[in-house]
């Protein structure tokens, strides 16, 4: 059974008191074979207690305060616990089973403190039993000199016994001990002090004090020391180092006590040092590690960040200059070659680096995956950061061999410079991140300097992106109809549906704003079945209003993802079943470039839609540098011609060209069967002309910019124009 289950918990009060008794009870079988007393072991386990307590109290105490151990140290001199095996076997006892039955119960209080406040509490007490055994040494010679003539040979034994038992206790301690008088002469050194300084005694006994001086003590350590030895505080706990005579050094935790004469006169001072060079070497690796990269060896994100935040908050007049760079095209490095070789490029990537930012004040350091980071701080940053971007990119130029084989490796670099103080670390590294990827979509193995308007642009797009799920579930998305007009007697043939966004920010934007990014994030397939259900919802409104006109045509686009999805079809029956809209109203728009190079698996949707006498409208018609030929096998009914050919006609007169190509195509569409629809029709002169032309129908600000539904309804009851 563990110790924890066995003695159950420590905040239990009755179980921390038999965890106290456990304590007590080891202890008095441990000193009790060799304590002159006429106490019985149970009653030195009872005189124990209390002292048991102590110790467990001071172990938790806060503030730390290992004075309560002296006087338990001198305590046990009270219970006649004098001779040097009782100290030694206390020691033994409070190092072995003081944190195993009291060192648990205190959230704010780690096992390694613990361990640490149990090592001073033992350092504490074998400074009150020395300074017990020398004060009961004192009595004793007082006692042997008043009663010198009638016991000098008693008198003689005791004082030898007592020097005897205090010259062990000094030996034997597992702990460095050094007495100096108060000018700071070394007067007696331990066994252990001696090894912890090399092993030579002559090191150590008859120097000075003040000879152990070392450049990493702290300010106040040599202060605290001259209040000692004026007597003006009895003691000062400090970490300290010193060197040893090999050059090496000894890290300490050094406890020193004042030893008073009777008068309370300052006589001599006690050293205890406990060797903590170990520990404290294996927390600068710790250290280390935490704050660097375990493939690279380079700083990591943590400690960049410190140095980053460091450079944010100097004076005024500093400035920073920061390189973000991303390897491109590594993935597929890593996915040809396997993440080991991938990890071999890194760190050849990473001593490139390293060789670029050597100069006082920069840094290299890598963020995670390819990501890398330089900075440089100095008044001339804006000079230097762009010298040590050119700098990266040049090193990375070079081949590097990997596996037997070469890899041109390119970055793609966003750099942010300026100065300190008006920026904090998370927009410096957001404006470096948006950076960067300019530059990459650029074209990479190039850098680009930071532009606040296009991070501000890159910002609200990802504001946008974030926000479109929420924006559709909350319903800010509206619809407005653009009518199409028969060209031939101004009609209102139908109306295209024209997605808006009512952004509770941005007020209301324009599809070229959302769209891309439900494209990109994959909304745009809900997004889209919304508009539809909208707009055919829409559509049969007006049917049932406008019964004796004929059924009003509703236009919807269809994005490349959409078309790609394969629920489009069940989806669009669905949509037509729930309203009762007759297919033959609805017209999905496919932009002409969605369709180049499509094959059959992609033609096969729309064809099935078209079966069901849904029309399909190819927009943007002359944007897509497709083969005419092939609108023989496109299953579309409707060409839509970009607004590209009508503002070609808004030149006096118009270009003879433009009429050419217009004509041809609208004679191409009308031998296939199709109808032509314009866009963007502004002015009377380009409707005439397109009339005139054959083009059948036709949308633009001439006839009604995008509106309300209810303005269809207006323009059906009047003449559109």
């Amino acid at each position: 059974m563990a110790p924890s289950q066995a003695t159950g918990s420590a905040t239990d009060p009755d179980s921390l008191e038999d965890r106290l008794r456990r304590f007590a009870t080891i202890w008095s079988r441990a000193i009790f074979p060799v304590t002159a007393t006429s106490l019985t072991r149970p009653e030195l386990e009872q005189h124990l207690l209390p002292l048991a307590r102590q110790l467990s109290e001071s172990l938790h105490a806060r503030p730390f305060d290992p004075q309560a151990a002296q006087r338990i140290g001198a305590a046990l001199m009270e219970a006649h616990c004098t001779d040097p095996e009782a100290l030694s076997r206390t020691l033994g006892v409070v190092d072995a089973y003081l944190v195993l039955y009291c060192g648990s119960g205190d959230p704010e209080q780690t096992s390694e403190e613990s361990r640490a406040r149990c090592a001073r509490l033992q350092h504490a007490l074998a400074a009150g039993f020395a300074h017990g055994l020398r004060e009961r040494t004192l009595a004793e010679q007082e006692s042997i000199a008043r009663s010198s003539l009638l016991a000098r040979s008693d008198a003689v034994q005791a004082l030898h016994a007592t020097e005897a038992r205090f010259r062990a206790v000094f030996e034997g301690a597992a702990i460095g001990i050094g007495i100096a008088d108060l000018d700071g002469n070394v007067l007696e050194v331990n066994e252990t002090l001696t090894r912890m300084f090399g092993g030579l005694e002559h090191h150590v006994r008859g120097r000075k004090v003040t000879d152990w001086a070392h450049p990493e003590d702290r300010p106040h350590v040599w202060q605290l020391y001259r209040e000692l030895v004026r007597g003006e505080r009895d003691h000062f706990r400090v970490e300290k180092p010193f060197f040893r005579n090999d050059g090496t050094v000894l890290w300490t935790n050094l406890t020193v006590s004042l030893l008073r004469d009777p008068d309370g006169r300052p006589e001599y001072q006690l050293a205890l040092m406990e060797d903590t060079t170990e520990r404290r070497l294996l927390n600068l690796r710790l250290r280390y590690e935490a704050t660097h990269d375990a493939l690279t060896g380079l700083p990591n994100r943590t400690l960049f960040f410190e140095r980053l935040e460091k450079a944010l908050s100097a004076g005024d007049g500093a400035r920073f200059g920061l390189c973000y760079l991303d390897l491109d095209g590594f993935k597929a490095i890593n996915d040809s070659l396997g993440h080991a070789a991938g990890d071999r490029l890194l760190v050849e990537v990473a001593d490139r680096l390293q060789s670029c930012a050597t100069a006082p004040g920069e840094m290299v350091a890598r963020l995670g995956g390819d990501e890398f980071v330089a900075l440089t701080t100095g008044p001339d940053t804006q000079r230097e950061v762009h010298d040590l971007a050119a700098r990266i990119l040049g090193v990375l130029g070079s081949p590097i061999r990997v596996d037997g084989r070469e890899f041109t490796v390119r970055g793609s670099i966003g750099i942010v410079e300026g100065p300190a103080g008006e920026r904090t670390t998370a927009e410096v590294l957001r404006s470096a991140d948006i950076t960067m990827y300019r530059a990459k979509s650029a074209g990479g193995n190039r850098y680009e300097l930071a532009d606040p308007e296009a991070d501000a642009r890159a910002i609200t797009r990802h504001g946008l992106t974030t926000a479109l799920p929420a924006a559709l579930e909350r319903g800010e998305f509206f619809i407005e109809y653009q009518p199409l007009v028969h060209l031939g007697d101004g009609s209102v043939h139908g109306a295209e549906a024209l997605v808006r966004w009512c952004h509770p920010q941005h007020g209301v934007l324009g599809p070229d704003r959302f769209i891309p990014l439900a494209e990109h994030t994959g909304l745009i397939v809900p997004l889209g079945r919304w508009v539809l259900q909208e707009a055919v919802r829409q559509a049969r409104f007006w049917q049932r209003r406008h019964s004796d006109g004929g059924p009003l045509r509703i236009n919807v686009n269809l994005s490349p993802a959409q078309l790609h999805h394969p629920g489009l079809v069940a989806d669009t029956v669905d949509v037509l079943e729930r309203s009762g809209l007759e297919p033959g109203a609805l017209c999905l728009e496919v932009t002409e470039s969605a369709l180049i190079g499509a094959d059959a698996d992609l033609l096969k949707p729309l064809r099935q839609l078209a079966e069901m006498g849904v029309d399909i409208a190819l927009d943007d018609f002359g944007t897509g540098y497709s083969n005419l030929a092939n609108l023989r096998r496109l299953p579309v009914s409707v060409l839509k011609l970009d607004r590209s050919f009508t503002q070609g006609m808004q030149r006096h007169p118009a270009d003879p060209v433009d009429l050419k190509i217009v004509e041809g195509i609208v004679s191409l569409a009308h031998s296939l069967k199709l109808a032509v629809t314009v866009e963007g029709v502004e002015t009377g002169a380009q409707a005439e002309q397109l009339r005139e032309l054959g083009c059948d129908t036709a949308q633009g600000w001439y006839y009604a910019r995008p509106g309300a539904p209810d303005r269809i309804h207006a323009l059906v009851l009047a003449d559109a124009v």
